[in-house]
């Protein structure tokens, strides 16, 4: 049995990995390597995860781990939809609220600081809500599986697009680089639907996107490759970056998608009308 203590130590340690990850999200460096989506497919699959959650005007929106705004302000852009974006990084939060200023939807999409593992919303407030290669990064997955459903409406929809992984995976790919890249907790994806039964939800799609992961390595891959030629000619500067470390984690990670160690998903789940 877990004693006082044992609890708040892992909360402790909770913390901190979401303040490492929120951290993590909102560097440079971070940028530079997957640049303004944070994710495979960019907006391409986000506005396919908009159709696959039947998006509309009328629809009140939920982005969790919303980054500097892109889903959000997209969402709003391309289906019409009510956008409440969350995040666990304050410097995302400004920036997103920024971007959306600028891109006049202010009106329709809001920002805050906010933790997935206890959302700050009444219950059934959200006709849908949306995760995009964030879930795996959440170290209570349960609860924040258990949290999408609370406000959800009934009838309403989760979707998520995230990393897939085996079991095991090239020592390479582990490490601040793999958790850049969403490796570090990624589930298989059996383990996302598993998250999302028990938590009551009724898994009804689940698409493999992995030409879209292939992509998005193969550009960090060209990206390192330039950083590499820019440092070497002192016109660059990436403090923290280990480029040696980092060409060999994108190789591991392409030859790891070729033989379907990894991939990625998007999964659509049901709250019941009758819950």
């Amino acid at each position: 049995m877990a004693t006082k203590d044992d609890t708040t130590f892992v909360r402790s340690g909770h913390e901190q990995v979401k303040q490492c990850c929120a951290r993590l999200y909102e560097s440079d460096l971070t940028r530079f390597l997957l640049g303004d989506s944070f994710h495979p497919g960019g907006s391409q699959l986000t506005g396919k995860l908009g159709r696959m959650l039947a998006l509309s005007p009328a629809s009140r929106v939920l982005d969790v781990a919303c980054g500097k705004g892109t889903t959000a302000v997209f969402l709003a852009k391309e289906f019409g939809c009510e956008v409440f974006g969350i995040d666990y990084g304050d410097q995302n939060v400004a920036a997103a609220r920024s971007l959306a200023q600028a891109d006049h939807v202010d009106s329709r999409v809001q920002f805050d600081r906010s933790d997935a593992e206890n959302l700050p919303f009444s219950d059934g407030s959200f006709d849908a809500v949306i995760c995009e290669c964030a879930f795996c990064t959440f170290p209570d997955k349960a609860a924040s599986a258990t949290e999408f459903f609370r406000v959800l409406r009934r009838g309403g929809h989760v979707g998520i697009s995230d990393l897939t992984r085996a079991e095991i995976l090239p020592k390479d790919l582990d490490g601040l680089l793999a958790w850049i890249a969403c490796i570090g907790d990624a589930q298989t994806v059996e383990g996302y639907a598993t998250f999302l039964e028990h938590a009551g939800f009724s898994v009804d799609s689940i698409e493999q996107q992995n030409d879209a992961l292939k992509e998005m390595v193969d550009q960090v891959r060209m990206k390192l490759l330039g950083a590499e030629i820019m440092t070497g000619l002192n016109k660059m500067q990436l403090p923290g970056l280990d480029l040696g470390a980092a060409k060999r984690m994108a190789s591991s990670a392409m030859a790891a998608v070729k033989q379907g160690q990894l991939g990625y998903v998007l999964i659509r789940a049901t709250k019941p009308d009758s819950h």
